[in-house]
């Protein structure tokens, strides 16, 4: 997976910090604080990026900070960059588990491959944070 920045405004909202990406339509994020939006704007981004990479769709690269034009209706509060990593194409694997394993995952998922992948990148943050 590659590295990547996305450019994100941050908007003052009635009750909040609301986040959104110029750069790709319908990605949001929202906290009470201007610390807890940005901490969000990663965690949704992510997600966005991996469920667009899982349903085939092609997503915008991302623009540089200073060329996204301002909106006047906007009252911004920040402008940030957002880290993610951008999904890669999906690679076929062989791997053996213990069969109680895979039958409890197949109690709780509809789909394997993307219980483990949804497993992998949530000990790899874990290992990252710790």
């Amino acid at each position: 997976m590659a590295i990547v920045y996305y450019p994100a405004i941050v908007e003052r909202s009635t009750d909040g910090f609301a986040v959104f990406f110029p750069d790709l339509p319908g990605c949001t994020s929202f906290g009470a604080t201007e610390q807890e939006a940005a901490e969000n704007a990663e965690e949704a981004l992510t997600g966005h990026l991996v469920v667009s990479a899982e349903y085939g769709d092609t997503f915008a690269a991302p623009s540089p900070l200073d060329t996204i034009p301002h909106d006047p209706e906007v009252e911004e509060a920040a402008r940030i960059l957002v880290r993610a990593e951008r999904p890669g194409k999906a690679v076929r694997i062989n791997i053996t588990l213990d069969e109680g394993l895979v039958a409890a995952i197949d109690k709780v998922a509809k789909n394997r491959s993307g219980f483990l992948a949804d497993a992998a990148r949530s000990a790899l943050r874990e290992k990252r944070l710790g």
